[in-house]
């Protein structure tokens, strides 16, 4: 797979809507407190919202509901409902599952997500991910979160990997933003439907078999 490079040092993906079908939390979440406060919630309002944190997504509600100031009282309120959603279980994506354990049998792998901790911890436990990620990195571990490039700095640094030589993958225009700025190539499944974003590789899911095809080949130089 051209797009990509075989020769990588390791591959950090998101978590939220990559591996793991949590939007659907997100959104029940997003959707209820939109209703709360008078306001409908459609495609529009899911791309304000949509791959930042908890902190990002509730100051972009509280200028949507010309509310300025709430940002921290919304975060509370979208932290709690969202808890509440995932405790219900996520489970992984198509082809999520495959596709870690196929990187992770060749190079070093992280999940860098700009949830909080907790919420990162209960979506790969939940989808039965836990196992095979032994390095993670939430939101509110690093100084600056998507689309800051920390959050790929510090994995790449964790595994011994040169970002320049280390493959993302991502799905929403924040992550990609955030991977893009750490130097890493980026692999994009995106979770809107109809957008085009940024890419090296672009594709509907993590079960494409080239991403497998391109995993199997990691570590090898590739054919002249």
């Amino acid at each position: 797979m051209g797009s990509l490079p075989t020769l990588t040092e390791a591959v950090v993906f998101d978590c939220d809507g990559l591996l793991v079908d949590t939007e659907p939390c997100w959104t029940v979440a997003e959707t209820a407190l939109f209703a709360a406060h008078g306001h409908t919630f459609g495609p529009a309002q899911k791309a304000l919202v949509i791959g930042r944190t908890v902190e990002a997504a509730a100051e972009a509600m509280a200028d949507c509901f010309g509310r300025p100031g709430a940002g921290p009282e919304l975060a509370a309120e979208l932290l709690a409902r969202v808890r509440k959603e995932l405790a219900h279980g996520a489970a992984a994506l198509p082809g999520a599952a495959e596709l870690v354990r196929a990187c992770r049998a060749a190079v070093p792998i992280a999940v860098a997500s700009n949830s909080p901790r907790e919420l990162l911890d209960t979506a790969l436990e939940s989808a039965g991910l836990a196992p095979y990620i032994t390095h993670s990195f939430a939101a509110d571990e690093v100084r600056s979160p998507k689309p800051a490039p920390d959050l790929y700095l510090t994995a790449c640094e964790a595994l011994g990997a040169a970002p320049k030589r280390s493959v993302a993958f991502e799905d929403s225009a924040t992550g990609i933003s955030a991977a893009r700025a750490a130097g890493l190539y980026v692999a994009v499944v995106p979770s809107l439907p109809g957008t085009v974003p940024d890419h090296d590789w672009l594709g509907t899911g993590l079960g494409d078999p080239e991403l497998l095809g391109w995993a199997g080949e990691l570590g090898y130089l590739p054919a002249d």
